[in-house]
């Protein structure tokens, strides 16, 4: 007699944490089944989540390592809340996630794990799985190690300890078959990543293999579960990170201005995946270098604008403190400088890995003396795409360096990104003087009269010869000048340029369906979780308005108009309240806050909550 099938139950999404040892290969899991999700076409949002440590000890809890993937057969803003499922590799893995596991979840765990040994290393006094402790949670107990090598033991030139490491594609196996995800994608990613060892290739797709079997034949697991694709815009769609987005759109504006892109960065996190995806892309004319310190990087930025390339430089908040000076020398020169600062929990060294939002106030005003410089936001991994182009385009439009700010939790987190058309992005004019004028000497501080941006000639053309340097600028010539009227002229117009900036770019846009009396202003990455919290809120029939800010300096020109309408302004923010200190004393707002500063990202509910609080 045929083998009934099992039943498939729909659900509308779903969410998914991997967490294991830092060396389970988390990472490489939740991308693989991120992938496979992607190409199903459901809508998707990731939170990977790195431990600190380079290695920390096996075992331990400050080596686990894990993934949350949420998709869903709808649009979704977030990676989510809580996992309804939780894959824990070890007993550190479960103990430092169980606390995210609401009641009646699932929870698959690797038993052969949870020796004495390492539940000792993950502070248990008693085996959770047999104690008790987790009778609240749908658990399924797999012997995931010894069926991983089980599986493989028949594949020759591998040894037990290789073997023993592809247990994860047992796990990915095994989810790919709970949530039908498709399997031909990764199995040819498996041949082409272990293409020089074919023997650990073929281990791990016999893992792989065998895990998607196991869920088919075993009863443990009575019902898989079905997620529709979501109705997402017509077109084509990859999944991107944070930084890869950023990436490409430095190199569409490098394309779209006409000038080579050069990069200069030292390896920190979470930025350096920048520097390694544009050294991919030589081919584009791209040039990176990956200097001695964090000071050496934006030098050589600094000098490549000067040479007439599209100078940028990525760092962390630790980073972005030592190119301050070279910042405001560039804002002496009035020279295009892009600085991405993807943002961490501090200070100092704090937690690497972890997302903040806390440098606000010092790329606004961490430089001496009066040194404007405009700022940008990114919102989402997809945005990041557009929020780099637009850097470049105002950077070289008024001359100026300009503060494009990013986050651990975009930089690392993934979504579908419909590709653009590049036709349709805009050109940007570099506008470089490259003739001498027909009568007396070049000067190098003549102002455009719309956007009081001043000539950028490339060394060495004729005619166009003129100092360059950190002291001073006399109005129109650049000479050296110790004039007090000039340098009160000069920095005026400095200023002024940097505040005009205003009227060239959108005005704040307000989303409120309702007339409501409670406006929530967000900036950066908690985009997403805000308007999540917003939804939840409304559907609770809350009346709440919501606008996000991605010009941070200057400010859209109806700002205040907006802040101004409602009679509470909620400000939420991975910081003690940043914007809110900005908001209240340029608009003399009294806006509430919400801060929480856990190197998480907020949860949905908790934005919920804090609206129906002002509510």
């Amino acid at each position: 007699m045929a083998k009934q099938a099992k039943p498939v139950e729909q659900v509308d999404s779903v969410i998914v944490r991997f967490a294991g040892d830092s060396g389970d290969g988390m990472q490489l899991t939740g991308g693989r089944f991120t992938s496979e999700t992607a190409m199903l076409g459901n809508d998707l949002s990731t939170f990977p989540d790195f431990p600190a440590e380079i290695r920390a000890p096996a075992g331990s809890l400050p080596g686990v390592s894990g993934f949350q993937v949420h998709f869903a057969d709808h649009d979704i803003l977030t990676p989510g809340d809580a996992p309804n499922v939780l894959v824990a590799m070890n007993p550190a893995a479960l103990k430092t996630n169980l606390r995210d596991l609401p009641r009646g979840a699932t929870l698959i765990v690797d038993q052969d794990t949870f020796t004495e040994r390492n539940l000792a290393k993950a502070g248990y006094d008693a085996n959770p799985l047999e104690d008790g402790s987790l009778d609240g949670y749908d658990v399924h107990t797999v012997p995931l190690t010894t069926m991983t090598l089980e599986a493989t033991k028949e594949v020759e030139g591998v040894t037990k300890r290789e073997a023993e490491r592809a247990k994860n594609m047992f796990a990915l196996g095994l989810m790919s078959w709970l949530y039908h995800r498709p399997t031909e994608h990764t199995v040819a990613f498996l041949e082409r990543k272990f293409a020089k060892r074919p023997e650990i290739a073929e281990t791990n797709k016999r893992a792989f293999q065998a895990g998607y079997a196991f869920g088919e034949t075993t009863e443990d697991f009575a019902v898989s579960y079905e997620v529709k694709p979501a109705k997402l815009r017509p077109g084509t769609y990859r999944n991107i990170t944070g930084n890869q987005a950023l990436a490409f759109g430095l190199i569409a504006a490098s394309i779209k201005s006409g000038l080579p892109l050069f990069l200069g960065a030292y390896p920190i996190t979470p930025a350096s995946s920048i520097l390694e995806e544009l050294a991919r892309h030589k081919n584009f004319g791209v040039r990176t270098f990956q200097a001695e310190d964090e000071i050496a990087a934006v030098g050589a930025s600094l000098g490549a604008s000067f040479g007439g390339s599209l100078g940028v430089s990525t760092s962390a908040g630790p980073g972005v403190v030592l190119k301050s000076e070279t910042v405001g020398l560039a804002v002496a020169l009035e020279l295009p400088l892009l600085i991405l600062d993807i943002q961490r929990a501090g200070p100092s060294t704090g937690m690497p890995t972890k997302p903040e939002q806390a440098d606000l106030l010092m790329v606004l005003f961490g430089r001496n003396s009066e040194s404007p410089v405009p700022v940008i936001a990114a919102s989402t991994p997809a945005q990041c795409f557009e929020a780099a182009i637009e850097a470049a385009r105002i950077a070289l439009k008024y001359r100026t360096p300009v503060y494009l700010l990013s986050d651990a939790y975009l930089a690392n987190g993934s979504e579908p990104w419909l590709l653009p058309d590049v036709n349709a992005i805009a050109e940007i004019d570099a506008g470089f003087t490259t003739e001498a004028p027909a009568e007396g000497e070049f000067l190098p501080y003549t102002r455009d009269d719309e956007t009081l941006a001043r000539p950028w000639a490339i060394p060495g053309t004729p005619g166009l010869e003129h100092r360059i340097g950190g002291l001073e600028k006399q109005d129109l010539t650049g000479n050296v000048s110790y004039d007090p009227e000039n340098h009160d002229l000069m920095t005026r117009l400095r200023a002024e340029k940097v505040a005009g900036i205003a009227a060239d770019i959108p005005e704040l846009a307000v989303d409120d369906p309702d007339g409501a009396d409670l406006l929530v202003l967000s900036w950066g990455g908690t985009y997403g979780p805000v308007a999540a919290g917003i939804r939840r809120a409304r559907g609770d029939g809350g009346k709440v308005a919501h606008a996000h800010l991605h010009y941070l300096n200057p400010f859209p020109r109806n700002t205040g108009e907006v802040v101004g309408a409602y009679e509470k302004v909620l400000i939420p923010e991975i910081n003690l309240g940043q914007l809110r200190k900005l908001i209240r004393a340029e608009f003399l707002v009294d806006a509430a806050g919400f801060n929480l500063v856990r190197g998480l990202p907020f949860r949905a509910s908790e934005v919920q909550e804090a609206i129906e609080a002002m509510l």
